[in-house]
């Protein structure tokens, strides 16, 4: 006996299958997931960007406190290796030579390792070239792209500089502020970056409301610090740190809330 005849209709009809809009709701679901998914990684991905710096900026210091450890106390030197003119002046930093440095030469211009962190006279206590780079700068050396900078970071003219007017030589000389509030080694910022030393104003000084050098904001608009006892820190700025020109008036309230934290860190009478 042969079964009942089954329609063309019938037949399409016991198919399964998505309709038009059950296939762009299934669509638009991946995209939502995908979208956190992404959104959780990139937030990852920072985070651990952030702490591989936190421990270059914390071995750094390190080799600092060796460096002291077996000169008498004294700190490396941090000699700057470019000046700068007026405030909020267009012209480029003036080159110097900085070959007494714990970090000679230029960052922006110069990509041989030998000639800027190998010649440091904190090197040979870690002779480890990766810590003096954040894995979140991109930036390249002038007119070689793809070419990364040895250098993201730069010291605090309050230690180890006879070019300011005032700076501590000695560990044992830090007071004011404490070793735990002085900060030593902080991220800087790529378009800005020139020798290796962070000319600041402190707050007692008529330019205090200038940044002199800019300090990052690669980790989620923040910068990774280090500090005279050792610790470092992370810092989430109030505002985006856009580099305008060398020795430039803070942008905004909350830049300029962001300088004057920053200020707090420094020897009283540092100026450059």
């Amino acid at each position: 006996m042969f079964p009942p005849a089954v329609s063309t209709r019938q037949r399409t009809q016991s198919v399964g299958g998505f309709t038009l809009i059950e296939l762009l709701v299934v669509i638009a679901i991946i995209a939502i997931l995908a979208a956190l998914l992404l959104s959780a990684l990139s937030k990852a991905k920072i985070r651990a960007q952030t702490i591989y710096c936190l421990n270059n900026v914390k071995q750094l210091e390190l080799c600092c406190h060796l460096y002291a450890s077996d000169f008498n106390d004294f700190w490396p030197q941090n000699q700057v290796g470019g000046f700068v003119g007026a405030p909020s002046s267009t012209n480029g930093p003036t080159t110097a030579a900085n070959a007494l440095s714990w970090c000679p030469g230029i960052a922006p211009q110069d990509p041989s390792l030998t000639n800027t962190v190998m010649a440091g006279n904190i090197y040979s206590y870690a002779k480890n070239p990766a810590i003096y780079h954040c894995p979140a700068d991109q930036s390249s050396v002038d007119y070689l792209p793809g070419v990364p900078r040895t250098r993201s970071f730069c010291m605090d003219i309050s230690l180890g500089c006879d070019d300011a007017l005032t700076t501590y030589h000695k560990f044992t000389e830090i007071t004011q502020p404490s070793p735990a509030g002085l900060f030593v080694f902080i991220d800087t910022q790529e378009d800005d970056i020139w020798d290796a030393t962070f000319g600041i104003f402190s707050p007692d000084s008529p330019s205090a409301g200038d940044w002199l050098d800019l300090a990052a904001d690669r980790h989620g608009r923040g910068a990774n610090l280090s500090f005279a006892d050792g610790h470092v820190e992370h810092w989430h700025w109030q505002a985006p740190k856009i580099f305008q020109g060398v020795w430039w008036p803070a942008s905004s309230p909350g830049d300029l809330q962001d300088l004057q934290r920053l200020e707090q860190c420094v020897k009283l009478g540092v100026e450059e």
